[in-house]
C-alpha cells in the first residue's frame, strides 16, 4: 500500500504539478519552515506509519507520549493561563498580580529584575540604572512579603523566573507561605534554575558550573523530601530560540541540558524516579505553526524515549515531558505593534495544538516597553478566547495524523538527535558550551535568518515589507524613576530594623557549609528567615565558589 501510493505521489509530482508550475510558476523558488527545513509541495503517509503506529505516536497518556501526556487533556483541564509580570516595587507587581487574577488568570508568573537575576541587592552600584526596570526587585523577606500579600499559596501556582540565585528565591517563597501559615507541602509551582541555557544563550549566571550544579541539586533534593509538589527546573529551550536557533536545535539543546542534569543528581545519589517526576520544560512556541506543532510533540516522544533507554526509569510519570511555553517575543515588532496581537494569536495556538500545560502570550507593546494593563489583559484574553470559543481543545492532539505534521515530527527529532549525539561525542553538555560549540551553532542558524530578512527571502510584515509612517507610540508604560531610590530607602529601613547579629551568624553558617558538603537549603532558608538580603545570600556563597567567567565564542 505504502509504496504504491508513494508512486502515486510521484507520479502526480511529475504529471499535474510539474505541467502546472510551468505554466504557472510558484510565488517562491523554495519553500522552507522558518528553521529553513525543506517543504515538499504534498505529504502523504509513510510506508511504515502503520505498522510503527503504537510505538512513534500512540495513544495520550501513554509511552511515549507523542500525542500528550494525559489521557483526556484540554477535554479534561485547560492548560494554566499565565501572564509574566513584575516591575517596579513589590508592591505595583503585586497590584498587577491581583488585577490578572482577576481576569482569570490561572497562576502567576513572577519576573524579577536584573540585579535580583544576578544575586545583587538594589544599593549594589552595579545594579545602579536597573532597579525595578525588566523585573520587580526583591531584597529580603519583606518585600517578598508585600509581593504575594492577599495571594492565598495554597491555592495559586507560581512560577518563578530565576535561575543562578533560585535556591534563595525559591526560600524566599517557602518563608512567605510560613508567613500566611501555609505548609510547605502545600506549594505549588517552578522555579526555571536552569543554568546550563545562561551559558549559552541568556547570561545571568553567578557561579561556575561545578557549584551550579551543586546548588541545582540541593534543590532537587530538598523539594523531594519537603515540597513534593513543587517542579524543580524548568529545563528552557525558550531563551536558546530567542538567540536565533532553529526548532530541532531548541529541541536538541534543551533535552542534552536536560540529560546533564539527570547525570549530575544521580551521580550525586538521587534516585531517578524520586526527582525526574519534578522535571518540567519552558518552550518557545515561535511563528511557524505546523513546524511548531511536530516540535512539542517531537520533544515529548524524543525526551520520553531517552528516559526510558538511556536512563531506564521505571515510572512513566518520569518519561513525561511537561512544559510550558512562552510566544516568541523575538518575533514582537516595534513597528505596526497591533500585528503582533495576531502573530501572538498564531504561537499561542500551536503551543495549544502542541500540547502545552502551561501557557503566556506576549503583549502587543512589548517590544517598546513592559506591557500596559490594557496590553497584557488582550494577551490573556487571547488564551481565554482559543480556550473557550474556538473549539480546538474539544478533541486530543487534533492534528495527529495530519502527513505534513507527522512528517515533521519525525524530522525535527531525528536532527535533535543528531546534536544530542554530537554533544555526547564532545563530552556531555558542559563540555559542548565551554568548547563553544552550543554557542557558534546558534550563531550561525541566527545569521542565516538575518541574511534571508536582509534579502527578503522572508518576510517581517511593517519591516521589511508593507511599511507604513507611524506616530510614536504614547500609551507605553513608564517605571516610576524614583523606583531605585524607594527601593534602596525600604532595604536601609529592614536592615535598620533587623537582627543584624542574627543575620552575621546565618551567613557564618552558610558559608562554612558552602565550603563543605551539606544541603544549603536549609541554610539558605535559615538565612532569608533573618531578613538576609538576596546580595548579601549570593555573596556570602561567591566567596566560595567564585564567578564564572565566559568563554567568548567569535
Amino acid at each position: 500500500m505504502g509504496k504504491d501510493l508513494s508512486k502515486l505521489i510521484s507520479n502526480w509530482e511529475n504529471t499535474d504539478y510539474k505541467k502546472t508550475i510551468e505554466k504557472n510558476p510558484e510565488r517562491q523558488k523554495e519553500f522552507t519552515t522558518v528553521s529553513f527545513t525543506p517543504i515538499d509541495p504534498l505529504y502523504g503517509p509513510s510506508s511504515s506509519e502503520e505498522d510503527n503506529y503504537e510505538s512513534k505516536i500512540g495513544f495520550p497518556g501513554k509511552y511515549p507520549f507523542t500525542r500528550g501526556i494525559q489521557p483526556t487533556m484540554y477535554r479534561g483541564k485547560l492548560w494554566t493561563m499565565r501572564q509574566y509580570a513584575g516591575f517596579g516595587t513589590a508592591k505595583e507587581s503585586n497590584e498587577r498580580y491581583r488585577y490578572l487574577l482577576n481576569q482569570g488568570q490561572m497562576g502567576l508568573s513572577v519576573a524579577f529584575d536584573l540585579p535580583t537575576q544576578i544575586g545583587y541587592d538594589s544599593d549594589d552600584p552595579i545594579a545602579f540604572g536597573e532597579v525595578g526596570k525588566v523585573g520587580v526587585a526583591i531584597d529580603t523577606l519583606a518585600d517578598m512579603e508585600i509581593l504575594f500579600n492577599k495571594i492565598p499559596l495554597d491555592k495559586v501556582s507560581t512560577s518563578m523566573t530565576i535561575n543562578a540565585p533560585a535556591s534563595v528565591l525559591l526560600a524566599l517563597y517557602i518563608a512567605v507561605a510560613e508567613k500566611q501559615n501555609i505548609p510547605k507541602e502545600k506549594l505549588s509551582g517552578t522555579i526555571q534554575n536552569d543554568i546550563l541555557k545562561e551559558y549559552i544563550a541568556r547570561g545571568t549566571y553567578i557561579y561556575p558550573p561545578k557549584p551550579s550544579m551543586r546548588l541545582i541539586n540541593n534543590i532537587f533534593s530538598y523539594c523531594a523530601k519537603e515540597v513534593p509538589k513543587w517542579n524543580t527546573i524548568s529545563i528552557s529551550g525558550y531563551h536558546i530560540r530567542e538567540a536565533g536557533s532553529t526548532a530541532a536545535q531548541e529541541v536538541g539543546f534543551t533535552l542534552a541540558n536536560g540529560i546533564a542534569y539527570v547525570e549530575a543528581a544521580l551521580k550525586s545519589g538521587l534516585d531517578l524516579d524520586d526527582f525526574s517526576k519534578r522535571i518540567s520544560f519552558f518552550f518557545n512556541a515561535h511563528n511557524d505553526l505546523f513546524e511548531e506543532v511536530a516540535k512539542f510533540r517531537a520533544a515529548r516522544r524524543l525526551w520520553a524515549k531517552i528516559m526510558k533507554e538511556r536512563f531506564e526509569a521505571k515510572d512513566p510519570r518520569s518519561m513525561m515531558l511537561r512544559f510550558h511555553s512562552q510566544t516568541a517575543g523575538s518575533t514582537l515588532t516595534a513597528q505596526q505593534i497591533d500585528n503582533n496581537i495576531v502573530r501572538v494569536t498564531i504561537q499561542a495556538l500551536a503551543a495549544v495544538l502542541g500540547g502545552t500545560q502551561s501557557l503566556h502570550t506576549n503583549s502587543r507593546d512589548e517590544a517598546l516597553s513592559l506591557p500596559t494593563e490594557e496590553s497584557v489583559r488582550i494577551a490573556l484574553r487571547t488564551q481565554q478566547i482559543i480556550g473557550y470559543e474556538s473549539g480546538v481543545t474539544n478533541t486530543i492532539d487534533p492534528l495527529a495524523g495530519s502527513y505534513f505534521i507527522e512528517a515533521l515530527t519525525d524530522q525535527i527529532e531525528k536532527e535533535a538527535e543528531e546534536y544530542i549525539k554530537k554533544i555526547d561525542e564532545i563530552g556531555g553538555m558542559v563540555s559542548a558550551i565551554e568548547a563553544g560549540y552550543v554557542q557558534t551553532e546558534i550563531q550561525n542558524a541566527a545569521y542565516k535568518f538575518e541574511k534571508e530578512l536582509e534579502a527578503r527571502n522572508k518576510i517581517v510584515v511593517g519591516v521589511n515589507k508593507f511599511q507604513i509612517k507611524e506616530e510614536d507610540q504614547k500609551e507605553l508604560l513608564k517605571i516610576n524613576r524614583n523606583v531605585q531610590e524607594e527601593q534602596i530607602k525600604f532595604l536601609k529601613k529592614v536592615k535598620a530594623e533587623r537582627n543584624n547579629a542574627e543575620v552575621k551568624s546565618k551567613l557564618k553558617e552558610l558559608e562554612k557549609a558552602a565550603n563543605g558538603t551539606d544541603n544549603l537549603m536549609p541554610y539558605i532558608l535559615s538565612a532569608v528567615k533573618s531578613y538576609a538580603s538576596v546580595g548579601e545570600i549570593c555573596n556570602t556563597m561567591r566567596r566560595v565558589f567564585g564567578e564564572y567567567k565566559e568563554h567568548l565564542v567569535i
